[in-house]
């Protein structure tokens, strides 16, 4: 029998809202019970946008309903709020998003319940202005952002907060990578639109394409031959910052899945070391290196305690991924607003205090260091950088400007949507020679 699509979202989404499930994992897992392309798609754009729009529907269907299911019956309170996304956010047509729906009740064996979810959509429907009015009265249900990540956008960032809560729920485009010791970015394109994909070259990075819509990359002509890897255009800036040349010495640390360190291997002959302190994610670098033809050291060691895994010699070049929050990127991982906590904050904090500071020894005198989080919260970008700074004499910031985003207090900040790019912060701190 042929799985009900809307039943499968209905339940995946459930595990990620409720239970703090991956919603890369969920929707894996699910999509290989689906033949049909087309349910795929449909239940990748259930499980994405209603993951988006869990804060603001979750929200409405509590307010429609005299006694909550969420606890009691999980996967019906998720088919409620895909309900009103299909209706809200898909623009479905009546049927699909309301006797679909109803018949999916059933197919997750609450029958009992069809005629409750048939009537909470026909209220939604008759009741619509007024309802959605009282979610816009609310941050949080307005821009279907966590209260705490909602106020901190209005601290930090003040003019800008509603613009990068509404670039977050907008469907970033696709971007890749061309590896310029496979390819030829003109080639590529023209090997792309031959295929029938709308590629174009980005305005300012130089190895970019951008698609106007996310795909089957493992389709599209030249992924099995390492030409190209996905990655959006704000992690690209990494290469450019750090600056490189033949016969460099160059640690990426924190460097799973790889995307970076790649990068740096496409730019230059480089001995690069990749360094992650899970095995299992390490083995993704592996994955990585090996389908673009790239060679480099992968090293399974912590970041913060060098003493485990480095062999004295110095690096001519250091770049940290920090670990952060990701609030940079919630557009391509809308889940993270439902699993982060506010309180994840100080221990971020503490990670990325404890990295750069055990990191800077290792860097060559006269070496460069770039320090890079998803992060939009100054807290862990530039107070970050600015306590490096105030306690390491031979440490310097270096100036530098991008074609979007904005000077932060130390370094640069692109917000999500700047250059319809993913949030992400720079800093360039170079060693001063004695």
């Amino acid at each position: 029998m042929k799985p009900d699509t809307r039943a499968l979202a209905a339940k995946g989404l459930a595990e990620v809202a409720l239970r703090g499930a991956s919603l890369r994992d969920v929707m894996e897992r699910n999509a290989r019970r689906l033949a049909d392309p087309r349910d795929r798609a449909l239940l990748m754009a259930l499980l994405s946008e209603g993951a988006r729009w869990w804060l603001r529907f979750d929200a409405a269907v509590d307010g429609l309903l005299e006694k909550p299911l969420r606890h009691k019956d999980p996967a019906v309170h998720a088919l409620l709020v895909l309900g009103l996304v299909q209706l809200e956010i898909l623009q479905l047509s009546d049927y699909a998003a309301v006797a679909a729906t109803v018949e999916a009740t059933r197919t997750l064996g609450r029958p009992q319940l069809a005629g409750l979810v048939n009537a909470i959509l026909r209220r939604w429907q008759r009741e619509r202005d007024s309802l959605l009015a009282r979610l816009d009265a609310k941050p949080q249900t307005r821009h279907a952002h966590p209260a705490w990540l909602a106020a901190a956008l209005q601290r930090d960032w003040p003019q800008q907060a509603d613009a990068v809560m509404a670039a977050d729920n907008r469907e970033p485009p696709l971007m890749l990578r061309v590896n310029r010791q496979r390819s030829e970015r003109l080639a590529l394109i023209e090997k792309l639109h031959a295929a029938g994909y709308a590629a174009s070259a980005h305005p300012w990075l130089s190895d970019a394409l951008v698609l106007p819509h996310s795909t089957d990359v493992t389709r599209m002509p030249g992924f099995e031959d390492g030409f190209f890897a996905v990655q959006d255009g704000a992690a690209q800036v990494a290469a450019d910052l750090a600056d490189l040349r033949d016969g460099l010495r160059v640690l990426d640390a924190c460097a799973a899945p790889g995307g970076k360190a790649c990068h740096l291997l496409e730019r230059a002959d480089i001995d690069l070391t990749a360094l992650e302190f899970d095995a299992a994610r390490a083995e993704r670098i592996r994955q990585n290196l090996m389908r673009l033809r790239l060679n480099a050291k992968v090293v399974i060691g912590d970041a913060g305690a060098p003493k485990g895994w480095w062999k004295g010699q110095p690096f001519d070049r250091i770049l940290i991924d920090a670990p952060c929050s990701a609030t940079g990127v919630l557009r391509r991982r809308p889940d993270v607003r439902l699993h982060r906590r506010e309180s994840d904050i100080a221990a971020m904090h503490a990670q990325q205090r404890r990295i750069l500071a055990a990191l800077w020894p290792l860097l060559a005198p006269a070496g460069r260091l770039v320090y890079i989080t998803c992060s939009v919260l100054r807290a862990e970008n530039e107070a970050i950088v600015g306590e490096l700074l105030a306690a390491q004499p031979d440490a310097r910031a270096t100036a530098f400007t991008l074609p979007a985003g904005q000077a932060a207090g130390v370094g640069w900040q692109i917000l999500p949507g700047d250059g319809d790019l993913d949030g992400m912060y720079y800093a360039v701190i170079e060693k001063r020679t004695r």
